[in-house]
């Protein structure tokens, strides 16, 4: 299991950390800041999936104005995790 931190950029959050074991499957995910129940509510839902559909269902999901969101960041985070794999 390889643990990941992503600094978001546009959003309230400010860190967003992870782990992924040797499937690509998500564990242990943290927001550092933000809007607390919702991304509580993301981490739990999103635990134990696989990256790559976590990334499907969450990219491109808008907060106000500002043409991402948390969860659009987290699969920032999970894309160059993945990335980061090879």
């Amino acid at each position: 299991m390889e643990h990941y931190e992503y600094k978001p950029s546009g959003v309230c959050s400010t860190l967003i950390e992870f782990d992924l074991d040797d499937n690509n499957v998500i564990h242990n995910t943290k927001f550092t800041n933000g809007c607390n129940g919702n991304l509580k509510a993301i981490s739990k839902l999103t635990e134990g999936m696989e990256a790559n559909k976590v990334i499907s269902i969450l990219k491109g999901n808008l907060c106000k104005e500002r043409g991402t969101s948390c969860a659009d960041q987290y699969t920032k985070a999970l894309e160059a995790a993945l990335s980061q794999r090879g």
